[in-house]
C-alpha cells in the first residue's frame, strides 16, 4: 500500500498554511508554535531546524521527542474523519495537529486547546 501523500510533504510547506489560518482569525504564529511544541515535545530551536531542513511529516512525527500524554483527549471530527477512529498512527498524529490548529482558528482558549 502506498504512503499517503501528506507523509512525504515537507512540514515547512504546510506550516505557513497553519499560520495563515490562525492569523486570519486574529491568532498568532507564536500560538501555532506553542501548539506544535506542546503536541510533539520539540523546542523552538528544533522546530526552526525542521522548517529550515524541509523535514517531511513522517520524519517530523517519527523524530518527535515525545508526543504529549494528553493527546488522547483530542477528539472529534477533522477533515471528515473522527480522530478516535483513525487506525494509522501517523495519520492520527497529523490529524491531532490539524484539529488543534482548527480549534485555535475557531477561537478556543490556549488552555482548552492544550487540554489543561
Amino acid at each position: 500500500m502506498a504512503k499517503h501523500r501528506i507523509y512525504t510533504m515537507a512540514f515547512s510547506g504546510v506550516y505557513p498554511h497553519y499560520i495563515t489560518k490562525a492569523e486570519k482569525k486574529g491568532r498568532t504564529k507564536e500560538e501555532v508554535d506553542q501548539i506544535i511544541i506542546w503536541l510533539t515535545g520539540y523546542d523552538q530551536t528544533a522546530l526552526n531546524r525542521i522548517l529550515a531542513e524541509k523535514t517531511n511529516f513522517e520524519t517530523f512525527f517519527e523524530e518527535a521527542p515525545q508526543l504529549n500524554p494528553n493527546v488522547s483527549k483530542i477528539t472529534g471530527v477533522i477533515c471528515g474523519h473522527r480522530i478516535e477512529n483513525i487506525e494509522d498512527p501517523l495519520m492520527k498524529k497529523v490529524r491531532y495537529l490539524d484539529k488543534l490548529i482548527d480549534e485555535l482558528a475557531k477561537g478556543k482558549t490556549m488552555e482548552r486547546i492544550l487540554r489543561k
